[in-house]
């Protein structure tokens, strides 16, 4: 589980990016992800997400994003990564996902 908060930009995406890519490495393939404090993500912080996707996906393994504020969810909708991410709006469905 990771959480986010703040503003996910160039250089905070770097630490996110370390994190993922250490819990890849301990064979953790299902990444719920707190997003409840997130108030911005930039291009550098999609591109995280969207990089380590077809790695979880080859390890059938995945991302699931929650409590993501209306604004930083919109930005996911018009790129289109809420077709590539799973959104829930709670941890409860978020950690549904896995079952």
């Amino acid at each position: 589980m990771l959480k986010i908060s703040g503003e996910l930009d160039a250089s905070t995406a770097i630490k996110l990016d370390d994190e993922i890519s250490g819990a890849l490495k301990s064979n953790q393939i299902n990444i719920l992800v707190d997003c409840g404090g997130l108030n911005y993500i930039s291009s550098a912080g999609f591109g995280v997400f969207v990089s380590n996707i077809k790695d979880l996906q080859t390890r059938a393994g995945k991302f699931v994003l929650y409590n993501l504020s209306d604004n930083v969810f919109e930005t996911f909708r018009i790129l289109g990564l809420n077709d590539l991410l799973t959104i829930a709006n709670t941890e409860k469905e978020a950690k549904a996902f896995f079952k």
